[in-house]
């Protein structure tokens, strides 16, 4: 199996990328975490990038706040594919991270997830690896079921108190 790469700008964005931890170690794919900045260590957001496929990478999470550009860092030195988590920060509450993540020039692609969706990045990370992997799929699907019978009982539970 292909394992997932998470990026973050600063340690400041463990909080948020732990999220991601969590869904690739339910769903049993391999990663690796590092903190490389766009910004304070190019050489070595770059060098990772350039490397990550011969590595074992098969797709990539970026997570980063304020100007955000690492994710398009990340993009601009691979063809795996890339998803940007942009991180709320104290200043736009995350609009200027978001942005930043999203406005991609043609021919770098970024997929985006939410401010601090961290999950989503994840869950979307492992539905492009299970397209090359049955049994992860077969996880993923698990997953959903286990995810939907969460809200019926939640459902059930609400609307028995208001019996």
């Amino acid at each position: 199996m292909k394992k997932a790469g998470i990026v973050m700008g600063s340690d400041s964005d463990l909080p948020i990328v732990e999220k991601a931890v969590g869904v690739f170690k339910e769903l049993g794919i391999p990663f690796e975490v590092h903190v490389y900045s766009a910004h304070r260590t190019p050489d070595e957001a770059q060098a990772f990038a350039r490397q990550a496929k011969a590595q074992g990478f098969g797709v990539l999470v970026a997570a980063a706040g304020m100007a955000a550009h690492l994710a398009g860092v990340i993009a601009a030195n691979t063809t795996l594919p890339v998803i940007g988590i942009p991180c709320k920060s104290s200043v736009l509450d995350g609009l200027d991270a978001l942005l930043s993540t999203v406005q991609m020039p043609t021919g770098i692609p970024v997929a985006t997830v939410a401010i601090n969706g961290a999950g989503n990045a994840a869950l979307l990370a492992a539905e492009i690896l299970a397209l090359s992997d049955d049994a992860l799929d077969v996880r993923l699907e698990e997953k959903r079921a286990r995810d939907r019978e969460k809200v019926l009982g939640k459902d059930r539970d609400i609307s028995a108190s208001f019996r």
